[in-house]
């Protein structure tokens, strides 16, 4: 390499067995911050001459002279066909550099160089778990109560639950079947059971529980983990080609007269086999066996498959999945734009809401974000609209409701084109929608379902492109300001405590999500983003497909004006956080309705070091979001913000903090009669540490 450098990378870092460490950055030789099949990876080896050195790793990479180099440590475990899976990785905002007048820092090594340690960067301590690459994870949740023995005798008795993942694959049979020995450090399997006798197989099973004490995912006991009542405990299984696993689960009791020290009694087991994991998400129903192999009683599982996407390549130059600008309190959130447009006459909006109209108008009365509703078209098209269905005109519409003919119908039945030329026509040529519909030229078909009920059209301004209902999530991306935020709000159906669903969706979930993900990672650019969502799986599968944005869990919380959710993580705000906490989420939009009751939960939050966001019908009120900011919100979603928003001259605080940083450097450069210094662009997301 011509006009090159020699330099040695040494990180001082615990590892588990299996576990190497690599680093990547910003130039070929390290990969340009890509970890796949198709970039250079570079694995750092550990130095093991002397017992001080035993956690000491380093690699010397040839560098290109004169370049401003930047990079990042991170642990993987290396698998077959250079497959690498991402456990940890820093994630400062800021990455290492090695300058470009930096000399080689590899002419004399010695052991007493000096080394990096993991994580650990301008003073901060920032680390953050991989995505998925090529690996599948899996989710078994105990909760609600699912343990049922029919025994009297083991019915008043808490028993101890553990998963062991079991390698189902089968060798040929001139093969001996081995085992894997657990306590074997060089395994690359934690905690697996292989009776096929494959090592190509990985994975890693944890647990956490949602409380304060146990929501951080660690490595199971030797006998699992006690269930209480009311717990909420996720067995988490991280795997490659999970599509050969099963799931042991055992159970442990104690004995009444147990003495000290002395072990549990192994009760029975549950198997799991992968043929019931039918879909991304579900409950599977199996029966609990003695080890006499008889029946004792049934274990009720919720699942959850979180698959990476497909043919798509993450990096590690810049994360803000767990950052927020410490300062950054009070943002104004403009709810579906401007504001919902179908509830009391007196709080909607001039503009139908979830247009590109009403958020357009929301970012130019000084939004930070616009906070928008996002789901599929029957074709996939991720497209901008709050309700599960619309309605249709089935005949002419009439003055009386008597003559009037309306189907509501899903909106994920109604494809993209279908949905467009409902409203846009050309009675010239057969309808290209439903051919149910009567055609009047001067009449709309689609409308919202609170349009229908009333039989009246609430908005006349739908022959200009930006008022039509129904926009593209890219379209949006396009041509709205990009100094304007958006939340992202991802709409599915949710189990209801009663047990029925808001709706039953036919999409398997990943490939719903990798719809979305798709368009914001293709089209985002440099705006500031950030997904929400009421399913709390949702936000778990959201984190772990990709790197770049933060994910808030959305809950309602305790409240009267809303039916309650089944998943127990959406009950409370305690419940909420603790679930933002264990799945490593930005942090938690509460409903305002709960925060009213007791404002003492938003401490709480924030104690343990989470973004609070705010929604609701109360916060449509001046004094009402001047409380909540001065609670310490970082955020308030209201409507209208047209009326009750900030009256800024600039467009949204982030322009305003950036026209004021340039007016300081300015005035710095006039100072010392020179230049001014290159500004960051107002669109780029600066933030940092969040509080942990």
């Amino acid at each position: 390499m011509k006009h090159a450098r020699a330099w040695t990378f040494r990180v001082q870092v615990e590892t588990l067995p299996g576990e190497v460490v690599g680093v990547t950055g910003s130039v070929p030789e390290l990969g340009e911050w890509k970890v796949s099949e198709k970039s250079k990876i570079v694995l750092l080896n550990k130095e093991v001459s002397s017992p001080s050195l035993e956690d000491i790793w380093s690699v010397t990479v040839f560098l290109p002279a004169n370049v401003e180099i930047q990079y990042r440590y991170f642990i993987c475990v290396a698998l077959e066909n250079d497959k690498h899976i991402i456990k940890r990785r820093e994630v400062f905002i800021r990455p290492r550099t090695i300058s470009k007048t930096a000399e080689s820092n590899a002419a004399e090594p010695s052991k007493t160089a000096p080394y990096d340690k993991f994580g650990f960067h301008d003073q901060r301590y920032m680390i953050d778990r991989g995505w998925l690459t090529s690996e599948t994870v899996i989710q078994l949740k105990l909760h609600s109560n699912p343990i049922f023995f029919w025994k009297d005798k083991l019915k008043d008795r808490k028993p101890y639950v553990k998963l062991t993942p079991v390698n189902l694959t089968r060798k040929p049979a001139n093969d001996t079947p081995q085992i894997i020995d657990l306590m074997d450090n060089n395994s690359l399997s934690l905690d697996t059971l292989d009776i096929g006798g494959s090592h190509e197989m990985w994975s890693v099973t944890e647990i956490c529980v949602m409380n304060d004490t146990e929501g951080e995912l660690r490595p199971q006991e030797q006998f699992g983990r006690e269930y209480n009542p009311d717990d909420f405990i996720v067995f988490q299984v991280q795997a490659h080609h999970s599509e050969n696993l099963a799931y042991l689960v055992d159970f442990y009791m104690y004995s009444s007269r147990a003495a000290e020290n002395e072990p549990p009694n192994h009760i029975g087991f549950s198997y799991i086999l992968p043929s019931t994991l039918t879909s991304s998400e579900g409950r599977v129903v199996v029966p609990i066996t003695s080890t006499k192999h008889r029946p004792i009683g049934q274990l009720f599982v919720y699942y959850l498959v979180i698959q990476p996407i497909p043919d798509f390549v993450c990096d590690m130059s810049v994360s803000y999945a767990r950052y927020w600008k410490h300062n950054l309190l009070g943002l104004d959130v403009g709810h579906r734009g401007l504001g919902t447009s179908f509830k009391q006459k007196s709080c909607a909006a001039g503009v139908r809401e979830n247009t590109i109209a009403s958020l357009k108008e929301a970012a130019s009365h000084g939004a930070d974000f616009v906070e928008f509703d996002v789901q599929l078209s029957k074709d996939m098209v991720p497209v901008i609209y709050h309700d599960f269905h619309v309605c249709i005109s089935l005949k002419r519409k009439k003055v009386s409701v008597e003559d009037m003919d309306m189907l509501e119908i899903p909106l994920k039945e109604l494809t993209l084109e279908q949905l467009q030329c409902l409203k846009d026509f050309d009675p010239k040529s057969p309808s290209k929608a439903l051919h149910i519909c009567e055609r009047d030229p001067s009449k709309n078909w689609v409308y919202h379902v609170q349009e229908g009920m009333i039989n009246k059209q609430l908005f006349f301004d739908e022959d200009l492109e930006d008022h039509q209902p129904f926009p593209t999530l890219k379209h949006a991306l396009e041509v709205l300001d990009p100094s304007v935020g958006f939340n992202i709000e991802i709409k599915w159906t949710m189990l209801l405590k009663d047990g029925t669903f808001e709706l039953n969706n036919p999409f398997d979930l990943n490939s719903y999500l990798d719809s979305v993900l798709r368009v914001v990672l293709d089209h985002g650019g440099s705006r500031k983003i950030v997904f929400s969502c009421f399913h709390p799986d949702i936000c778990t599968m959201v984190k772990y497909k990709q790197t770049k944005y933060p994910v808030i869990f959305l809950t309602q919380g305790v409240t009267s004006k809303y039916p309650m959710y089944h998943d127990p993580r959406c009950h409370t705000i305690p419940a909420a956080v603790y679930f933002a906490k264990s799945s490593g989420i930005l942090g938690i939009n509460v409903h305002t309705e709960d925060i009213l009751r007791d404002p003492n939960q938003v401490a709480f939050a924030k104690q343990r070091g989470l973004v609070v966001f705010c929604w609701g019908d109360d916060n449509n009120n001046p004094e009402t979001i001047k409380y909540l900011k001065d609670l310490g919100l970082h955020a308030v979603i209201y409507d209208k913000i047209n009326e009750f928003g900030p009256k800024r001259l600039d467009n949204n605080l982030y322009v305003s903090e950036a026209k004021d940083l340039q007016n300081q450097l300015i005035k710095v450069a006039d100072h010392i009669h020179s230049p001014p210094p290159s500004v960051q662009s107002p669109n780029n997301w600066v933030i940092t540490e969040n509080g942990n």
